[in-house]
């Protein structure tokens, strides 16, 4: 391949009579029936942080919430891809919750995996967890029984999400997914 002004165009690139660089026809993607590839809705770890590691921290402040989820007795942890990161949340009765964005010194029990798109729709309202454990979009290690009974507290949270996005700007995240 021939660098031509640092463009990377190729050296089988046409030049017109004018001088000018046309490339031989491609068919575009539309027309050849594929789609593109899914672009991630986060960039980087930090977004999953700010707004998902933000939204489990809102909940283990919340007077109300807190003291449900954590009837469950575990220490969760959230695996996400795309871009890898991840989320531990201490959820134990009588004490005090935890949110490790990243690297954590708690051992969870258990570990959901998941793409960090997926976490989003859910927050959104838009995944159905037990569903989505079934078609292997999110997959689960330990007592995925304690999680299903926290599933139904969830409901209330997803317009804190929504509202938490939109006080950021981010209603690009919204209107995507």
């Amino acid at each position: 391949m021939t660098h031509v002004d640092g463009l990377g165009i190729s050296d089988t690139a046409l030049w017109d009579e004018r001088g000018r660089i046309g490339a031989p026809h491609r068919h575009c993607w539309w027309e050849r029936g594929r789609r593109l590839p899914p672009v991630a809705y986060f960039k980087d770890a930090d977004e999953v942080y700010k707004y998902i590691g933000r939204l489990f921290v809102q909940l283990a402040e919340d007077e109300e919430l807190a003291p449900k989820f954590r009837k469950a007795n575990t220490i969760v942890q959230y695996q996400y891809r795309e871009p890898e990161s991840q989320i531990t949340v201490k959820l134990i009765e009588g004490e005090d919750g935890q949110v490790d964005c990243g690297e954590t010194n708690m051992e969870p029990e258990v570990v959901m995996t998941m793409e960090a798109d997926t976490a989003h729709r859910f927050w959104l309202g838009k995944v159905n967890v037990t569903v989505a454990l079934a078609r292997g979009q999110m997959k689960a290690r330990g007592p995925v029984a304690k999680i299903l009974k926290l599933v139904p507290l969830t409901k209330p949270i997803f317009p804190r999400y929504r509202a938490l996005l939109e006080q950021n700007g981010r209603e690009d995240l919204i209107e995507a997914a």
